[in-house]
């Protein structure tokens, strides 16, 4: 018999003991691994989502909510601003290119934004089917919202006004869906776009039938102010806000202090934001870790206790394998892997628990599509915490195993 087996042998013979361990280190790793798989998963894609944006301007208020609500859509925004006073912004010389958005209304809880063709290629957006919007009240589907609200090219549907399935519909114009875009894994898969003109188009209740009324005629034309920049729009047109691009790193010194100063607008870096976004967070974060590594430290312990206690009445049979011929170091090699077994079978069984316990938190959360959530992926840190699982299983059976080292064959033998 080898020492895996003779090890096996001796676990098995102590089932309740062994399940106590196990459950212990499970736990503790399942906790862990929640927390790696949430942080890591939510750190990934709010950097994915705010890559190639430096700068946010929108209404006055909560600069993390401005970057939430534009950058994420996952709150709601601040306010709107004067379409002037944005294209103003736009012609600075810091500025390489400022993509604007005009928000407010959902359908089927998902967001419809207008927008132009750049916001698709600022997340390198492709077509599944269909084409990009080129009339009024045309609409282009994020992957996400075509699959849960099931709709195909040449659907129609009316907007609801705010951000709420609950919110009254906008009956006076409808969408058309011409374009469905391939899964991207940014927030484009849960957006509904269209133009900014869409929008103005929608909310203007009081311009008359015929020049709002179902305009799909009115195309876009390529290079127009429509499909590069900026749209036109009265001295009273709003949009929500503009994702800018510095020009040179030196619009990061200047850019902000200077709209924040000297404007009616507000500035906010995503980069800045979601930094303190995590600072914030990661207290209760690291404080649920250090939890969790008290509690394999604590099934640490309870090996320990396990083996040594264990040993106590293994005497005998360690002295008989001596006396058959088994090295010292045969001894000490058997008592350490019994305190490896228990915890990979606990750190596996861990694995598995915090996988799961991921998975079920994402589909009992109806947004976790939304932010990317998911229980199913694997990441490198949790080698890492196998690893130190068996680190400390090693570590907890060191003085027992020293213990099986120095066993006296005659003392063991005369006094049974």
């Amino acid at each position: 018999m080898n020492l895996i087996s003779l090890s096996w042998s001796y676990i098995k013979a102590k089932p309740l003991n062994t399940l106590l361990n196990v459950l212990l280190m499970s736990l503790g790793i399942a906790i862990i691994l929640v927390l790696i798989l949430l942080s890591s998963q939510l750190e990934e894609n709010l950097s994915k989502n705010k890559r190639g944006i430096d700068l946010v301007v929108g209404a006055k208020g909560s600069p993390l909510q401005l970057i939430l609500a534009n950058v994420y859509h996952i709150d709601f925004p601040t306010g709107n601003i004067k379409l002037d006073e944005a294209k103003n912004l736009t012609r600075n010389r810091l500025v390489k290119s400022a993509i604007p958005l005009a928000l407010g209304d959902n359908y089927g809880g998902f967001r419809i934004v207008g927008t132009n063709h750049d916001y698709v290629k600022l997340y390198s957006g492709e077509i599944g089917s269909g084409v990009l919007w080129k009339n009024n009240l045309d609409v282009v589907l994020g992957a996400n919202v075509s699959e849960k609200l099931n709709l195909k090219e040449g659907a129609e549907f009316f907007g609801a006004h705010g951000l709420s399935v609950a919110d009254l519909e906008h009956e006076e114009q409808s969408y058309r869906v011409v374009g469905v875009l391939k899964k991207s894994g940014s927030v484009l898969d849960n957006l509904i776009l269209t133009n900014i003109e869409s929008v103005w188009a929608v909310h203007d209740h009081e311009a008359s039938d015929e020049e709002h009324d179902h305009d799909h005629d009115h195309e876009v034309e390529e290079g127009s102010a429509w499909e590069t920049g900026l749209p036109d729009g009265d001295t009273n047109a709003e949009i929500t806000s503009m994702l800018i691009k510095y020009r040179s790193p030196m619009g990061a010194v200047q850019m902000p202090r200077y709209i924040n100063a000297n404007t009616n607008m507000q500035a906010a870096s995503p980069a800045f934001e979601t930094q303190r976004l995590f600072s914030l967070l990661g207290i209760g974060v690291d404080m649920l870790r250090s939890f969790a590594y008290i509690i394999i430290v604590i099934a640490g312990l309870s090996i320990f206790i396990s083996l040594y206690n264990a040993l106590k009445d293994r005497k005998y049979d360690l002295a008989i394998m001596r006396s058959l011929g088994a090295a010292r170091s045969k001894l000490f090699v058997h008592v350490v892997i019994e305190g490896i077994i228990i915890t990979i079978i606990g750190g596996l069984l861990g694995m598995v628990l915090g996988h799961g316990l991921m998975e079920v938190l994402a589909n009992s959360y109806e947004k976790s599509d939304d932010i990317g959530i998911t229980g199913l992926i694997f990441v490198n840190q949790e080698l890492y915490v196998l690893l130190i699982s068996v680190g400390i299983g090693v570590v907890a059976s060191l003085i027992p195993a020293f213990n099986a080292y120095k066993t006296d064959i005659s003392k063991v033998l005369a006094e049974e």
